[in-house]
């Protein structure tokens, strides 16, 4: 059975986001764990000596009081939603929030991350400065990125960019197989600019090699490439798109 870890804060935003992590778990029959991670203020002993350990005892009961409390808020919403279908496990943890869920999928065998965003203005601004920004550089496992604005509906089309290398392969099938679960079709879109060293070649035998699954090759000659992948998401009225980081920014040429 597949994982889906889930963290939240129980913002607004996390609760848009716990609707997609739960139809995205009934999808797959996948088992989701529910992250709430808490970080302890850091305080000088020297100046808070006698009031030390109550200041930190405060802090952590206020965590768990407000991890009880809402809980059950998530629990009748996933009734509401799923009818108790799926199965689902609540973690409270100590720590910043990287490395809480980088804990959370080593210990819980995580295959997918679902987490909210605030759709902050700007690609960079995002993938770079956000809460969601941070995770996605720091997890070695597929990340699904909510914003605020995005409400959930049924994922008939999902967005793959790629600039044809070997290492592309292995998560292109995995989006592929994600596919076939969800009877949705793989668009998969190559950006060519001035500087792209791909050649027609490679870009036939890639058409060739995955003929029989549900992909379509989209090749778009253009240095614009945030801009290019933008209208490629509305104009393929794409629901999900999938990017690899390469541990650098996403629409950097290497």
């Amino acid at each position: 059975m597949k994982r889906i870890l889930f963290p939240t804060d129980f913002s607004e935003i996390a609760s848009n986001a716990f609707v997609h992590a739960l139809m995205f778990a009934d999808s797959l029959g996948a088992e989701l764990i529910v992250l709430h991670s808490y970080e302890l203020l850091q305080f000088d002993e020297q100046f808070f000596h006698e009031n030390y350990s109550m200041i930190y005892d405060s802090v952590q009961l206020s965590q768990l009081d407000m991890f009880r409390e809402e809980v059950p808020k998530l629990r009748h919403l996933a009734k509401a939603l799923v009818n108790d279908k799926i199965k689902i496990t609540h973690r409270l943890m100590e720590g910043n929030l990287v490395t809480t869920i980088q804990k959370a999928v080593r210990e819980d065998k995580i295959d997918f991350v679902v987490m909210g965003t605030a759709g902050t203005t700007g690609w960079d601004a995002f993938f770079v400065g956000s809460n969601s920004g941070s995770v996605l550089l720091g997890v070695e496992v597929p990340m699904l990125c909510v914003p605020l604005s995005a409400k959930y509906h049924s994922i008939a089309n999902i967005g793959f960019t790629t600039r044809f290398r070997a290492k592309d392969k292995k998560p292109l099938e995995m989006v592929i197989e994600l596919a076939k679960k969800l009877n949705a079709k793989v668009k998969c879109l190559y950006v060519k600019t001035t500087t792209s060293d791909v050649s027609i070649e490679t870009i036939n035998l890639w058409k060739k090699e995955y003929s029989k699954d549900p992909l379509s090759f989209y090749i778009e000659v253009n240095d614009a490439i945030k801009e290019t992948v933008l209208n490629f998401v509305t104009n393929q009225k794409i629901d999900v798109l999938t990017m690899l980081t390469y541990k650098r920014g996403f629409f950097e040429e290497a």
